[in-house]
């Protein structure tokens, strides 16, 4: 199966994204098009899963947008990576928990590469660094299905200004801090879209 990879170099709308991701869906329906990995960063936005509950929305002046993805409140800015994918589980076996569980393992593997030692957690989606009862989120997984299209994807915590997270709680978990590759002592990341894209095409190709 052939992957179409885009990086995209300037910061992409958030509500621009979306439509994007939405009619790749359609058009993988249709049979015009074929699977996707889309790499971006975008501005300064606060995002609302389906599951979002407005106690998580610790400052009401914030404006959110609210998305179809799964999960709840969520950053995204300058220095973190988004990874969007248009993935079709009809022909890759409609197994949801086993697509997030190769998500996981990517993640998991891009950090590797870092020398970072990241896990999963099966209560708390999402991927992991330290001993986990004293656990950091370094990367969000939010993901949605139409038909058996997987849509949406990953965002990695690069060097993102982590001081934003203050004005929510970040999917809904009140007890845990969140990191971030230069926060971690990495600095050099200059290469990550290319690890990236090797590690999710190692998995899914």
């Amino acid at each position: 199966m052939k992957i179409e990879v885009k990086n995209s170099v300037k910061p992409v709308d958030y509500i621009k994204s979306i439509k994007i991701l939405d009619k790749r869906v359609n058009d993988i329906l249709l049979g015009k098009k074929g699977e996707l990995l889309w790499i971006v960063e975008h501005n300064s936005v606060y995002t609302a899963g389906t599951s979002a509950k407005v106690e998580d929305l610790l400052d009401k002046k914030v404006n959110v947008i609210k998305t179809n993805r799964g999960g709840k409140y969520t950053y995204h800015g300058s220095g973190q990576k988004v990874v969007y994918f248009v993935l079709d589980l009809n022909k890759r076996g409609k197994d949801i928990r086993n697509l997030v569980n190769q998500i996981e393992k990517c993640i998991i593997r891009v950090l590797k590469f870092y020398k970072i030692k990241s896990h999963a957690d099966r209560k708390n989606i999402g991927i992991w660094v330290g001993k986990k009862n004293n656990s950091m989120k370094i990367a969000a997984i939010g993901i949605k299905v139409k038909r058996w299209i997987a849509y949406h994807g990953f965002s990695l915590n690069v060097s993102n200004d982590l001081s934003k997270y203050k004005k929510i709680i970040p999917c809904g978990i009140k007890d845990k801090e969140i990191t971030s590759l230069k926060k971690l002592g990495i600095n050099n990341t200059n290469n990550i879209n290319k690890i990236i894209v090797k590690e999710f095409l190692g998995i899914f190709l």
